[in-house]
């Protein structure tokens, strides 16, 4: 999906209630235009370019959690993200990539047609992702709910989503096309899962791992600079 530049509030503003210290200050940035995948990355995809479904301490995609072409990888570290896309750029002679974590948030927010919402695609979370409440404890298929302001679906819940920054606090700075610190160990994940409360599915809210951890609610969504 194109997502037209512009510049934005990222971080703690007005509306996002609930906003924890990392989440601030709101700062102004400016971004280029890119693509952002529609959905999360599907299993179907991940093993028609890998050839494998990931494990994590023996396990792999199962029923418990969630097992179908149409819902989204996961049990997929940083580094198997890396992998992926190393292999889908020699398949397709493109350059996808993850999106930085001012793009992800600049989408999830609607892009310049944003209505300011707190989760992605409104201010009921019901309606627009999978979380806590509503999972029944298990992933579901991608775009079940509503997709927001620029037709993106799962940006609040279902599986959080690696991004390519390293983790670090905010600056006030106003910033054009960040990609995060030059130095720290841990990767920024964004979006809140089926296993989230509904604070952690904020277009605001920040989580941090280590590159090498795989868990079963997290996944990826795909982006791709203009010029590619």
């Amino acid at each position: 999906v194109p997502v037209k530049g512009g510049t934005f509030m990222m971080g703690a503003t007005a509306e996002q209630t609930g906003a924890v210290s990392y989440e601030k200050p709101a700062h102004q940035v400016t971004l280029s235009t890119y693509y952002i995948g529609q959905t999360e990355v599907t299993q179907a995809l991940w093993e028609a370019v890998m050839g494998y479904s990931p494990t994590s301490d023996g396990s792999s995609w199962s029923s418990s959690w969630g097992l179908g072409d149409n819902y989204p990888a996961y049990y997929i570290s940083y580094d198997d993200v890396l992998s992926f896309i190393s292999k889908l750029n020699s398949l397709t002679g493109r350059t996808f990539r993850m999106p930085t974590e001012a793009e992800w948030e600049y989408a999830a927010r609607g892009g310049n047609k944003s209505k300011g919402y707190l989760y992605s695609g409104g201010n009921t979370l019901d309606n627009v992702g999978w979380y806590d409440s509503n999972s029944s404890s298990t992933i579901h298929p991608v775009a079940q709910k509503t997709a927001n302001e620029l037709g993106l679906y799962d940006m609040s819940g279902n599986v959080w989503a690696w991004c390519s920054d390293r983790y670090g606090s905010y600056s006030s700075s106003p910033q054009t096309n960040p990609t995060g610190p030059g130095t720290g160990s841990n990767r920024v994940l964004r979006g809140g899962s089926w296993l989230s409360n509904a604070t952690y599915c904020r277009v605001a809210y920040r989580l941090r791992n280590s590159p090498s951890d795989r868990y079963f609610d997290a996944g990826v969504r795909l982006a791709l600079s203009s010029s590619h």
